[in-house]
């Protein structure tokens, strides 16, 4: 199990008990207590948790989620695409992220590669640009120095922490991303990405318009299901990360109309 994965494991136990104890986390992850402290003391670095004596407690902050994101389904095949998704990025590079529990994970685990030291890092820069309307993904990852955060501002929406109107649209009206990673509920061959809500599609769509590539990171139960407001065309879409579960022949057909698809 690599540092990243460990990291991942013991967020996810401390997202569930809301605490950690070091001689229980290093049964469950299968390694030493020694390896847990240095873990945690770097977890506890990056913001990700509180250190106490003996183990360690959730950060606030982070774990002060609507009811969505602590019931979400599918928790460990979200964190294999949020990885596989943060593998596509570089550097220096300004990501959208719009809201959701896939982008969640990808925020978390994007969060994980800048804290873990990967590439060389300038110390007067941000490793990276994200440009969030979910005031969750904002509160993780702006109190991390590796990050410049920019939150779009608008209406929040309570059940996702979403923001959405006219501010909203004002703020993505004048930047550039490099790229938008987006959570739907829908993926269809003919109707193209859809999502719940008439408002947060707008959004979203927002985001596929300014970024210069367009992946969606969503769960193999929503692709080929249908919802109601639509996002954009698979035009607009350049890869498609999702789990192993996805069909072969909805994967052949997306990859016919020029996306190309990664599953973990």
């Amino acid at each position: 199990m690599s540092k990243q994965e460990r990291w991942s494991r013991l967020l996810e136990l401390l997202a569930a008990d809301g605490k950690l104890d070091v001689e229980e986390a290093a049964v469950a992850v299968a390694v030493s207590p020694a390896t847990i402290r240095r873990d945690l003391d770097e977890l506890a670095e990056q913001k990700l948790l509180v250190r106490t004596r003996g183990g360690a407690m959730a950060h606030g902050v982070s774990y002060e989620l609507p009811l969505r994101y602590k019931s979400s389904r599918r928790t460990s095949e979200k964190q294999r695409i949020a990885t596989a998704v943060v593998e596509l990025l570089t550097e220096g590079d300004v990501v959208g992220l719009n809201g959701g529990t896939t982008t969640t994970e990808v925020a978390r685990a994007l969060a994980l590669r800048a804290g873990s030291g990967v590439g060389e890092r300038n110390e007067a820069a941000p490793q990276f640009t994200v440009v969030t309307n979910a005031l969750n993904i904002a509160g993780e990852l702006t109190v991390r120095p590796q990050f410049k955060i920019v939150v779009t501002g608008g209406v929040a929406r309570p059940q996702t922490y979403e923001l959405v109107g006219p501010l909203t649209e004002g703020v993505l009206n004048q930047v550039v991303l490099d790229i938008a990673v987006l959570g739907v509920d829908g993926v269809d061959p003919q109707l193209g990405v859809m999502t719940r809500h008439e408002d947060e599609a707008g959004i979203s769509r927002l985001f596929a318009e300014r970024a210069r590539k367009v992946v969606l990171a969503t769960d193999s139960t929503k692709v080929g299901q249908r919802a109601f407001a639509r996002i954009c065309g698979l035009d607009r879409v350049d890869v498609l990360v999702t789990d192993a579960g996805l069909v072969p022949d909805m994967a052949a057909r997306f990859a016919e109309a020029g996306i190309e698809v990664i599953t973990v």
